[in-house]
């Protein structure tokens, strides 16, 4: 099997993303991902199309630039990695695994034991649940390659 492209969706809060890539280091993967910066992409829609004296607005105007991104990413890639922490509630990742469901990408769902109830319906439109992301670069090794 050829290189595989993996959207790391979800919470920005701790360093998951970096687990995965780390351990995929070698591995045929390219990896694409949000804005995490939390600011930058909270901003980003007033500071290139102009300020907003309306809170709401300049949400919107920052969510829609986000999307462009975010739709481009889901779209392009092979799999789907949507992560729900532990600090908010995720609604955008919640947003993302639907998206990427819809779309019939491979979905690989991160997340604690405790959100398995409220995540019943996103992890059963999941090929995957995983617990650490560990276990997500164990999946992207067993679909690369065929061994455990």
């Amino acid at each position: 099997m050829s290189g595989l492209k993996v959207y790391l969706s979800g919470e920005i809060h701790t360093d998951w993303r970096q687990t995965i890539q780390d351990g995929a280091a070698g591995m045929p993967v390219v990896f694409s991902a949000p804005v995490t910066d939390h600011q930058a992409s909270d901003d980003c829609g007033v500071a290139i199309l102009g300020d907003e004296a309306d809170k709401f607005w300049h949400d919107h105007k920052g969510a829609k630039l986000n999307a462009i991104r975010t739709r481009k990413a889901i779209a392009d890639a092979d799999i789907v990695v949507v992560r729900f922490g532990d600090k908010y509630k995720q609604w955008n990742a919640a947003f993302d695994a639907g998206y990427a469901a819809a779309l019939g990408k491979s979905l690989i769902i991160l997340h604690a034991p405790e959100h398995q109830h409220p995540l019943k319906e996103v992890d059963a439109a999941a090929l995957a649940v995983a617990e650490h992301p560990e276990q997500v670069v164990r999946i992207l090794s067993y679909i690369l390659d065929g061994t455990l």
